[in-house]
């Protein structure tokens, strides 16, 4: 059931970027078109700017579920399995941290300007914000539920069954 769960949210995600980024592609074409025609929209360069913020934290959000964010890893790997694993726990609360710092601010920033509208769209500018809170959360949740997995491992090798 939890796979189940957990392959529907990581399906929706894909859906989700893949339609923010059709849209970001036609919006883009429309300014190209619209100016050819030399009757620009005013419109495409500011939705072209939240399309892209709103893709990159979608991909943010598929890198951390598939835990697929760049690292370098050379000292990492240097190191023997018990620092080895202490170390990515320790990554891993970093991302916590960070992710949590993420979605603090985040919400600070759509509350801020819930109220601004955006220049050339009758919306408020707080949508350039709105998606960092989601990653945020996810990166927290991902985290967690890393260092819970690499515990319960641990725990089950240090504790032989009887």
């Amino acid at each position: 059931m939890l796979k189940r769960v957990r392959d529907g949210f990581d399906c929706t995600l894909h859906v989700v970027a893949g339609a923010i980024m059709v849209l970001l592609l036609s919006t883009v074409s429309a300014g190209i078109i619209s100016r050819g025609l030399n009757h620009p929209f005013s419109w495409t360069d500011e939705l072209s700017g939240f399309l892209m913020v709103w893709l990159a934290c979608f991909g943010w959000m598929i890198a951390t579920r598939r835990n697929a964010h760049i690292r370098i890893r050379f000292f990492h790997d240097l190191l023997p399995a018990g620092g080895h694993a202490w170390v990515e726990t320790a990554i891993q609360a970093g991302a916590i941290i960070f992710g949590a710092v993420v979605a603090w601010n985040s919400v600070r920033l759509i509350h801020t300007n819930s109220d601004i509208e955006a220049t050339t769209m009758p919306i408020a500018a707080a949508w350039l914000y709105a998606p960092l809170l989601p990653a945020g959360l996810l990166t927290i949740a991902q985290a967690a539920i890393d260092i819970h997995q690499r515990l319960a491992m641990r725990n089950s090798v240090e504790r032989p069954v009887e």
